[in-house]
């Protein structure tokens, strides 16, 4: 989206007081865990752009309480499976070869925006060692949420998801839909229907030496994830609000993985 579109869609610019007075008037308030995922464009042009939103979401959390964001990187993925754009066949060796070691303190994010993107580098936030399925955290619990991120099943039970899921956090969405809520792959982890392991590997450091290191997870789908939130807003509900110009929605994430678990038994 232009800034010229991004201007058209408000009558005000969007500035930290402005996001602080929004977020709390959907109901996040000091002290709380927040899972956020985030479209900058959506809100309308803001002042300050990811930097404001950042500063407004932990004005609002405070440092009581705990403010998580998904910081993956597809890059780490396997090359000869990309579609966004794919690669030359002869080109897979060399990326293979070549990729930088992941280094959670440097390594950029890929497709999750801009918002994760500067939170990540803020000195105070702590990023998850996962060399493809990372989160970054703030707060008082910042430490026990990322901490010792399993490489095997990053998204199941020893990810930050899971570790959110037992402190009872919330999860926002912030001008996104169901297709980006990570969550729901914490429910495709535990849902009891068939699924295929994949082997994975990426390059990280080990004793100073850089490593391919080898992990499994599942083989995962967003597909069906729209489907899943429209069910739980008709049948269990959330909050819905605007923050700038986007909808945004506030979930409890123990209730919705639970949820998202039985769907996925009923309908996969």
């Amino acid at each position: 989206m232009s800034e010229e579109r991004a201007i058209e869609r408000i009558n005000e610019p969007n500035t930290v007081p402005s996001l602080v007075d929004d977020l709390r008037d959907l109901g996040i308030k000091d002290g709380e865990m927040v899972l956020v995922h985030a479209s900058l464009n959506a809100l309308g042009w803001t002042c300050g752009g990811p930097q404001a939103v950042c500063d407004a979401l932990r004005e609002v959390v405070t440092d009581s309480g705990t403010l998580v964001m998904p910081t993956h990187t597809g890059q780490y993925t396997e090359p000869s499976s990309w579609s966004d754009p794919p690669v030359p066949d002869e080109w897979i060796g060399t990326i293979r070869e070549g990729m930088p070691v992941y280094w959670p303190a440097v390594t950029p994010t890929r497709g999750v925006g801009a918002v994760p993107e500067c939170f990540r580098n803020y000195p105070d936030v702590i990023r998850s060692r996962h060399p493809e399925v990372s989160f970054a955290a703030w707060g008082s619990e910042a430490e026990a949420i990322v901490a010792d991120h399993d490489f095997d099943y990053g998204l199941g039970e020893g990810s930050p998801l899971a570790r959110i899921y037992e402190r009872g956090g919330e999860i926002l969405l912030l001008g996104v839909g169901h297709d980006a809520n990570t969550s729901l792959h914490l429910a495709e982890h535990r849902a009891e229907i068939p699924k295929e392991t994949v082997t994975s590997s990426a390059p990280v450091v080990r004793s100073g030496e850089r490593v391919r290191l080898e992990y499994e997870d599942i083989e995962t789908s967003t597909e069906d994830f729209p489907k899943i939130g429209t069910a739980f807003e008709e049948q269990v509900g959330v909050v819905e609000g605007r923050v700038g110009a986007a909808t945004a929605k506030l979930i409890d994430q123990r209730e919705l993985v639970d949820f998202a678990t039985e769907w996925f038994e009923a309908n996969r």
